[in-house]
């Protein structure tokens, strides 16, 4: 992890260990991973790795700079048209959006009334965000998920809520 990344990390376990997270999910993806170990060191907790929370599968893209989609048509059908486009040989902003919303209600009825921290990719957050409040996946960079910042969402038997984006910025 690079200092700022390690900074924000230890800048986030603080504000989690005042804010009472009961538990961390994290994505595979080792940047995630080490962000929720930091966060859950403070915490005296393990974090739980999910694929539910895993970066966009890109498929061909993968490892790809943007610089070296910009001329493809693919790429820019893919930000031009969320809700429907696919990543050649990867995923959907759909179906990253119900692994998403699955994982987070699953977890919602196991942990009601608990505050539970996801460490995840500011695509994915957005696919979340855009589910709860309904809008269309064409949406999603309307708006910002900022690197090592807290969006918090609340979810229940009557569905969901967000109550805040980028509220806390490390």
């Amino acid at each position: 992890m690079s200092s700022s990344g390690l900074l924000q990390a230890e800048r986030l376990a603080r504000w989690s260990s005042a804010e009472g997270v009961a538990a961390i999910h994290t994505s595979p993806v080792l940047r995630a991973r080490e962000t929720a170990q930091a966060i859950g060191a403070s915490l005296g907790m393990a974090p739980r790795v999910s694929d539910a929370l895993d970066e966009i599968d890109f498929g061909d893209w993968t490892g790809k700079h943007f610089d070296q989609l910009a001329s493809d048509p693919d790429w820019q059908r893919w930000n031009n048209n969320r809700a429907q486009a696919r990543a050649p040989r990867g995923e959907t902003m759909t179906e990253v959006q119900q692994r998403m919303t699955d994982f987070m209600r699953a977890i919602a009825e196991t942990a009601a009334g608990a505050t539970v921290a996801f460490v995840s990719h500011c695509d994915t957050i957005r696919a979340a965000i855009a589910g709860i409040l309904g809008l269309s996946l064409d949406y999603v960079l309307r708006f910002e998920i900022a690197p090592a910042s807290v969006s918090r969402v609340q979810l229940g038997d009557w569905g969901g809520r967000v109550l805040s984006l980028n509220e806390y910025t490390a």
